[in-house]
């Protein structure tokens, strides 16, 4: 060790110290000690507020372990009881009521509900307005709640009424702009059935034979140019105890014969022109048909 060593080591431990050294102490006093204390207890109060409303919360939207409010989540889905609004969208499989319950649907516009396929394209579409219904899809039908028989069918092709039986209450009865299919067709009981073409012919066709029956009332055919009754292969036939032919033209015949030229003619003669024609002919002891054959070249 060399001197100066020597010397700076005894003249360091040769120090005097200071009796009344000053000591610091460790911590928080003072204002930052009350701030800490002032923000601990705000802190325990947010927290104790906060608790209190949450609580507030679940009481009044009455959460439970079910679900919360109306909404309850079940095995088989969610229900909702009472009243319900949907602000967004609503996308599900299946909607359906109570048994002692009807299902509303209710919207201050129109009621939209609409299907689509797995790509997301739009198959079916039915909306409820407030002045029409309109159903757009390939095929609408309408089935009954008992035996799921087909009431109604509509598709492009045609309309199918599947009823026992078509009522029409309308004033002015059912118009068909094309024919009309149907094994039968009556009136209600005590009213007058009417079948009529205003501007065009009515033609009633069947393969096996077309029936008219008027079991208590009359029937009558009126036209304004031409009525054709044909039977192509068969008769026509005419069952009455009393058949009339009203407004027939009657042809003129005199007779030496008569007995009187004075006395009125009361009985006629059923006569028939090759075009078909009826008229009445003055009887006589014989035909007077050929006589007064003249009326078959009027027109």
């Amino acid at each position: 060790m060399t001197r100066e060593q020597y010397i700076l080591a005894t003249q360091q431990n040769n120090l005097p110290r200071a009796e009344n050294a000053q000591l610091y102490p460790v911590g928080i006093y003072g204002w930052r000690k009350r701030c800490l204390y002032f923000f601990v207890l705000l802190l325990l109060v947010t927290m104790i507020v906060n608790l209190a409303m949450t609580i507030w919360i679940l009481k009044v939207m009455n959460f439970t372990v079910d679900g919360m409010g109306n909404l309850r989540v079940t095995k088989k889905g969610i229900r909702l009881e009472g009243i319900s609004e949907f602000l967004l969208p609503l996308y599900v499989k299946e909607i359906h009521s109570r048994k002692d319950s009807p299902l509303v649907l209710q919207s201050d516009r129109n009621v939209t509900v609409n299907a689509r396929n797995h790509m997301g394209q739009l198959t079916g579409q039915l909306t409820v307005g407030a002045d029409a219904v309109e159903a757009q899809c390939k095929r609408f039908e309408v089935r009954a709640s008992e035996d799921g028989r087909v009431l109604f069918s509509a598709d492009e092709d045609e309309i199918t009424i599947g009823a026992e039986k078509l009522k029409v209450t309308g004033t002015e009865g059912a118009v068909f702009g094309h024919s009309v299919e149907t094994p039968h067709i009556r009136a209600e009981p005590s009213q007058d059935l009417r079948l009529e073409s205003p501007t065009r012919s009515l033609i009633m066709e069947a393969p096996r034979g077309v029936q008219v029956s008027a079991a208590a009332g009359d029937f009558k055919a009126t036209c304004r140019k031409e009525l054709h009754l044909q039977s192509t292969e068969g008769e026509i036939f005419l069952n009455a105890d009393t058949i009339r032919l009203g407004n027939l033209p009657t042809a003129s015949f005199s007779s030496s014969s008569s007995s009187s030229s004075n006395s009125r003619q009361t009985v006629y003669e059923l006569c028939v022109c090759p075009n078909g024609k009826l008229y009445l002919s003055p009887a006589g002891v014989g035909s007077t048909c050929q006589s007064s054959s003249n009326i078959c070249l009027w027109n």
